[in-house]
């Protein structure tokens, strides 16, 4: 929490490791359509937050969000059909503001660990699909 570091190699490994599940539990098809149009949100997505930053903030994207959150992103966008990944994704930067300002109440943090959060909330998610309470996480 204090240094907001993360090791870059881990977020190709995870990326792997999340397309290999979602490949396995999908057809071929929907699988390369699902991680096509996941890239295409990401993508709109940061170039939302690009133009906000640029034109609101005045600064640039990357003093805005950090590398690690960005690689993240990409990685995430391989693990789950279209649709559960949107869900799941504004889910977790909701869970990640929530955490955040209950955990900053006793003490100024200028930064979020977003990368952090959304790591925490996909894990959790992954343990509820593997629990078997949840069994529609690729198919929706």
């Amino acid at each position: 929490m204090k240094e907001r570091q993360v090791y870059w190699f881990l977020f190709p490994i995870s990326g792997l490791i999340c397309a290999l599940l979602f490949y396995n539990n999908t057809l071929p098809e929907l699988f390369y359509l699902s991680v096509t149009f996941n890239f295409i949100f990401i993508f709109l997505l940061i170039l939302v937050l690009n133009f906000y930053v640029k034109f609101k903030l005045k600064t640039t994207i990357l003093k805005a969000i950090g590398l690690g959150d960005l690689l993240l992103f990409g990685s995430l966008s391989l693990s789950f059909s279209t649709i559960s990944f949107i869900i799941i994704f504004i889910s977790s930067l909701i869970f990640s503001l929530v955490l955040h300002l209950a955990s900053s109440k006793n003490q100024k943090l200028l930064h979020v660990p977003l990368a952090g959060y959304m790591s925490l909330f996909f894990l959790i998610t992954y343990l509820i699909h593997w629990s078997g309470y949840v069994s529609l996480v690729y198919t929706i």
